[in-house]
C-alpha cells in the first residue's frame, strides 16, 4: 500500500509531465492524431489569409522569431518561434489555448490537428 506522501509525489510528478512539454512533444501530439507534419505546408498557412482579415503573420510577422504588437491592442507579443522563445509550446493546455483563440481570429474555427502540426513544425525551422 502506498503512502499518503508517495501518492501526493506521484500526483505532482504526473501532473508536471502533463504540463511540461517542448514543441517536438506537442508536434508528435498533433502528428499521431492528424499524420506527418509539413514545414512548407505550415510556412504558407502562416502567411495566407484565410477568408478573414487577418492571417497568423498579421500580429506575429514573419519571421516570427522578435517581439511584435497585436495589431488591434497593441499588446505586446513575445516571439513564436521557439528557438527565439524557449517558453514557447512548453505548456500543453497554454498551447491549445492560444492555437484556439488564435485559429478563431484567423479561420473562424479552431485549427485541426494538421494544420497545428504543420505550422508548429515550420515554426520548429524559424532561427
Amino acid at each position: 500500500m502506498l503512502s499518503r506522501r508517495s501518492v501526493v509525489g506521484i500526483l505532482l510528478a504526473m501532473s508536471f509531465n502533463a504540463i511540461a512539454a517542448t514543441p517536438q512533444d506537442l508536434l508528435k501530439s498533433y502528428e499521431a492524431q492528424s499524420g506527418k507534419a509539413s514545414p512548407a505546408r505550415g510556412e504558407q498557412f502562416f502567411n495566407a489569409k484565410h477568408g478573414k482579415e487577418w492571417s497568423c503573420a498579421s500580429c506575429h510577422e514573419n519571421p516570427p522569431n522578435h517581439d511584435t504588437k497585436h495589431i488591434v491592442t497593441g499588446k505586446v507579443i513575445k516571439p513564436l518561434a521557439p528557438s527565439a522563445n524557449p517558453a514557447r509550446f512548453t505548456d500543453e493546455a497554454k498551447s491549445d489555448k492560444w492555437f484556439k483563440r488564435n485559429c478563431n481570429d484567423v479561420l473562424g474555427r479552431d485549427c485541426t490537428a494538421q494544420e497545428k502540426a504543420d505550422v508548429l513544425s515550420w515554426l520548429m525551422t524559424v532561427k
